[in-house]
């Protein structure tokens, strides 16, 4: 199973992004997925996750300028994010709980290998 992001890029404050990561491999299902962001010196932190129903949960700091969804049949989760700001610039990650079909009932932790987000002031 691979996690595959992209969508990152550099953007003035203000502006929005999309981010994208496609799940691919041997899946049976896929329960949550998510959002995380490391700054340069920080600990990784969450930004947003949602489950397979489509429940969503956000960090403080991004609460009504992103948004996350995803595309159950296309396995792929998306962060829409708007009036970005310097503060958000950090590497993004994407994550995944998922199940393979020859253990439907475990779930292993997957990650991607990150997309860099710059925002310029």
């Amino acid at each position: 199973v691979q996690l595959q992001a992209c969508g990152g890029g550099l953007v003035q404050a203000g502006g929005s992004l999309r981010l994208s990561c496609a799940a691919s491999g041997s899946i049976f299902s896929i329960n949550n997925m998510g959002w995380y962001r490391q700054a340069p010196g920080k600990q990784r932190e969450l930004v947003a996750t949602i489950t397979s129903g489509g429940s969503t949960n956000y960090a403080d700091s991004v609460k009504g300028r992103f948004t996350i969804s995803r595309d159950n049949a296309k396995n792929t989760v998306y962060l829409q994010m708007n009036s970005l700001k310097p503060e958000d610039t950090a590497m993004y990650y994407c994550n995944a709980d998922i199940s393979k079909p020859l253990l439907p009932l475990h779930r292993s932790h997957y990650w991607g290998q990150g997309t860099l987000v710059t925002v310029s002031s």
